[in-house]
């Protein structure tokens, strides 16, 4: 498939797809009616309040932090040069599930800021804080070692992972529960201060990596052979590095850890268009804003009134998915 097609026909699912999510859930809502609310021309008080205070926020976050796990997880792959990457390669998740967890087991009442809870905020710290020190420990004087990021990535995942478990062993019934839901992803806290924050960073990430998509496919070559076509390689890691940990950073605050979405669509879309990542960049976002926006509607729909966590929805589906699309590439004697 040529990249423009999957641009446009992704362009055009994605509109779509925001449309079903605000018109389904545990009460579907009439078309008319929805778009009367949207403009603010709406009679009907309760439906206009579901729609511009429940389901629109969580369509748009939705989407917003789909695009940015699967943007970045695209832009990891590229960096490790392994379709098999995802950003928590970097313990960016394994680092907020530690922070999030102290939160709740430490936090008490205290409030959050700026439209985030203490967990959010938490969560954000502790995914900064393990990719700062995997950056740190992968770099010396002669630069910032891939495979020694990949290491130490697994490395502070192991520690952040036991910190976890430690907090797990001591915490209450009550904050057992609630580090679960965590863990599992939910969009259900969404408003539009959360929107506007996610999408603050968004506007940042998706301006700035698609700039870098001809280092990406030179860094597909090797690094020599990237130094030698006039990249700064070491620039380039560092600031691949800091824009995938501050989107899937914020995304995993505001959304708890989503499996999957940052591994299995850049690869989907790289057997789709190829590896040149001036398409598959832009693709991957837009493929993960649907394919989130898909899980979180179904996710809504399965048990009505009540829902999945969409964490949970995007793992059991997403890993036969990648399964069957490894069989498929191994059948057709892909690589």
């Amino acid at each position: 498939m040529k990249p423009r097609t999957l641009l446009v026909v992704l362009t055009l699912a994605l509109p779509a797809a925001l449309l079903v999510a605000i018109l389904l859930g545990a009460v579907a809502l009439p078309p008319a009616g929805v778009f009367a609310a949207l403009v603010g021309q709406g009679d009907d008080a309760r439906l206009g309040l579901i729609v511009q205070h429940i389901r629109a926020p969580r369509a748009v976050l939705t989407a917003l932090v789909g695009a940015l796990l699967a943007v970045c997880g695209a832009a990891m792959q590229g960096l490790f040069r392994n379709p098999l990457a995802d950003p928590s390669l970097i313990g960016v998740t394994a680092g907020a599930s530690a922070g999030a967890s102290l939160a709740i087991v430490f936090g008490g009442a205290l409030s959050g800021l700026a439209g985030l809870s203490l967990v959010s905020l938490g969560a954000f710290a502790g995914g900064t804080l393990a990719v700062i020190v995997v950056y740190r420990l992968a770099t010396d004087a002669a630069g910032t070692s891939v495979a020694t990021m990949l290491l130490a990535g697994i490395a502070i995942g192991a520690i952040a992972g036991s910190l976890s478990s430690l907090l797990e062993f001591y915490a209450s019934n009550d904050m057992l529960r609630r580090i679960s839901l965590w863990r599992m992803g939910g969009l259900d806290g969404a408003n539009w201060p959360r929107v506007a924050i996610v999408a603050a960073v968004a506007v940042v990430i998706l301006g700035v990596l698609p700039a870098q998509a001809n280092a990406l496919n030179a860094l597909l070559l090797g690094e020599s052979e990237a130094r030698h076509l006039g990249v700064a390689v070491d620039a380039v890691k560092r600031r691949l590095v800091l824009l995938a940990a501050a989107g899937v950073g914020v995304s995993v605050a505001v959304a708890g850890a989503i499996a999957f979405v940052g591994l299995v669509v850049p690869h989907v879309v790289r057997m789709l268009i190829g590896p040149d990542h001036r398409g598959l960049l832009p693709a991957s976002a837009l493929a993960g804003a649907v394919l989130l926006l898909a899980a979180d509607t179904l996710a809504r729909l399965v048990i009505a009134p009540s829902e999945l966590p969409v964490g949970l929805l995007t793992a059991l589906l997403g890993a036969p998915f990648f399964i069957s699309l490894l069989r498929r590439r191994r059948e057709y004697g892909m690589p």
